[in-house]
């Protein structure tokens, strides 16, 4: 045999032998002793939670914080506060991760995972915030939204950046503060002002602050500032010019991928000072992550305070015409290329139970809630439009508010929890709709994550999320596939953390990850009865528009 052909012959068996290779047992008991820590901040409240290299949680600590709503439709979070229940979050879970008999010193790296267009601006000099960040659910920029939107160039955005105009993206908030915040404009035309998504502030403040002046962003949290094209992952004159942001006087953050040993440096104080910060993704890029959706064609769906589906649609972005955003899934870095996904956002799903609780009193508690829908055997015919942000995907109505149709005597408290929790479902068929029609492609099955959380315990919210994924399968007719650990966005995080310091180093090796008893829901109702009801819903959104008026806003 031919020398080149032993070459050939040996190059295909390691080939094979790579493309067949397991964790081996030695491999195995290597990975229970290394440990990755993940913040996952969220919209409500902050975790950290620790995982072993088999992707098993074995500590975590979790605090809610505090929401500021100064006017209806606003919704602010103080900054400090933010990095304060991180720090907690810390040296909580840590002591109970040591006080198990695990040691410090085998944690590898931190990932953090975060809320994503929630907009934080401080002072280059001072370090300090200069207002309360804006959280993504607020809907103060409406009027400025109609004004650009009128504007030249405005039609040209979305090809760009793949967000439309609206109240959701980071720009908007900016350009709100800009107007608004005399402080905000002081520092910009100082050239001090520092702009930054929840993941940049907290980079930023947990290496230290302005001592060390990290300044740094991932890809994935950047694409949803409105600021970054897409196909080249660095920010965009063109959409700077159109918000009349000049790049000299504005600080903005460096883009890198999601996964570096280096960019996003280390924790400065506290109980793991020193440890390496070497993953930052957004949060539903994580819990795609989390969920393994490393193939185009896989999707999620997350459940949180709002509900958020992404499509992984490989290497190239794809510029929905249906109503859907363009995003980054996710960025390994070094010889990786940049994977893409469609998403659908919907602002109001966990909100939703926690209205249906705090503000109507039906129960007390989230726990209850699918106790009280289940008094009832369907809707009796009432839907909640739960436009408390106005509609985002696949409507995108700014003028919407929260609406319910259908009300007649014969509506009992039951048939409106139900509505609240099935007004989620029937946006997530139109998302998947729009997401057929875009990608070509009809999804088999929806992977499922989250919590529905607002103040409760996850075994809690557990009990609201088991009859959303039951209605879930029924309304978009495919089956429904929830995992037992359902915490993919903290999981999420881990993983990008992990390959920078080769805790992994290929995919394959994360294939039995949170797969061990899986819960698969499949559809009961008839597609007859489920196309009724979603003809309905249709019908309710288009009766919730039209609900602000346009005068009642200032552009200012």
């Amino acid at each position: 045999m031919a020398a080149s052909e032993h070459a050939a012959q040996a190059e295909r068996k390691i080939e094979a032998e790579s493309s067949n290779r397991e964790v081996q047992p030695k491999d195995e008991e290597k990975l229970k002793h290394w440990f990755i820590g993940s913040i996952d901040q969220g919209t409500t409240s902050t975790r950290f939670m620790i995982f072993n290299g088999l992707g098993v949680p074995v500590a975590s600590y979790q605090v809610e914080f505090r929401q500021i709503y100064p006017h209806s439709g606003w919704m602010e979070q103080d900054p400090k506060e933010i990095v304060d229940s991180v720090l907690t979050c810390i040296k909580l879970a840590t002591e109970s991760f040591t006080e198990k008999g695990y040691s410090i010193d085998d944690i590898k790296a931190i990932g953090i995972t975060s809320q994503r267009e929630t907009t934080v601006v401080w002072d280059r000099d001072t370090g300090e915030p200069l207002y309360n960040a804006i959280a993504w659910p607020d809907t103060r920029t409406q009027a400025i939204v109609r004004e650009l939107k009128a504007k030249q160039g405005a039609n040209t955005l979305q090809d760009i950046c793949g967000l439309p105009l609206s109240t959701y993206p980071s720009a908007l908030k900016l350009t709100w503060l800009l107007r608004n915040v005399k402080e905000v404009e002081q520092a910009y035309d100082a050239g001090k002002l520092m702009f930054g998504t929840v993941d940049t502030w907290l980079l930023y403040c947990l290496n230290g602050g302005k001592e060390k002046n990290v300044h740094v962003t991932d890809c994935t949290n950047a694409s949803r500032t409105m600021f970054v094209d897409l196909r080249t992952l660095e920010y965009s004159t063109e959409v700077l010019d159109f918000f009349q942001l000049d790049a000299k006087k504005i600080l903005l953050p460096k883009i890198v991928p999601c996964s570096d040993a280096e960019a996003f440096g280390s924790l400065a104080s506290g109980i793991l000072k020193g440890k390496k910060i070497t993953g930052c993704l957004g949060d539903q890029s994580a819990a795609l992550v989390g969920q393994l959706g490393f193939e185009p064609g896989m999707a999620k769906n997350t459940y949180g305070t709002g509900c958020f589906l992404l499509y992984n649609v490989g290497e190239k972005p794809v510029m929905s015409s249906h109503g859907l955003l363009a995003t980054v899934a996710y960025h390994f870095g070094g010889k990786r290329k940049p994977v893409y996904a469609l998403e659908g956002s919907i602002a109001v799903a966990g909100s939703a139970v926690k209205y249906v609780v705090n503000n109507l009193k039906f129960v007390d508690s989230s726990s209850k809630i699918s106790d009280c829908a289940a008094t009832v055997k369907d809707n009796g015919g009432c839907y909640f439009v739960t436009a408390f942000s106005g509609l985002f995907a696949p409507y995108w109505i700014d003028d919407a508010q929260g609406t319910i149709f259908g009300i007649t005597q014969y509506t009992q408290q039951g048939h409106i929890a139900r509505a609240a929790m099935e007004a989620t479902c029937f946006q997530t068929k139109a998302i998947l709709d729009a997401m057929e029609k875009d990608s070509g492609h009809k999804l088999t099955e929806l992977a499922v994550d989250g919590g529905m959380t607002d103040s409760d315990l996850c075994m809690q919210v557990g009990l609201v999320l088991f009859s959303m994924i039951i209605t879930q399968a029924d309304i978009i007719q495919i089956p429904v596939d929830r995992p037992v650990m359902r915490e993919t966005t903290a999981l999420g995080s881990a993983i990008v953390a992990g390959f920078a310091v080769d805790v992994w180093t290929e995919f394959e090796e994360l294939k039995e990850i949170n797969k061990e008893d899986r819960t698969v829901f499949k559809p009961q109702m008839s597609q007859e009865e489920s196309g009724k009801l979603n003809q309905r819903w249709s019908k309710a959104v288009e009766m919730s528009k039209g609900w602000l008026e346009s005068d009642t806003e200032s552009t200012q």
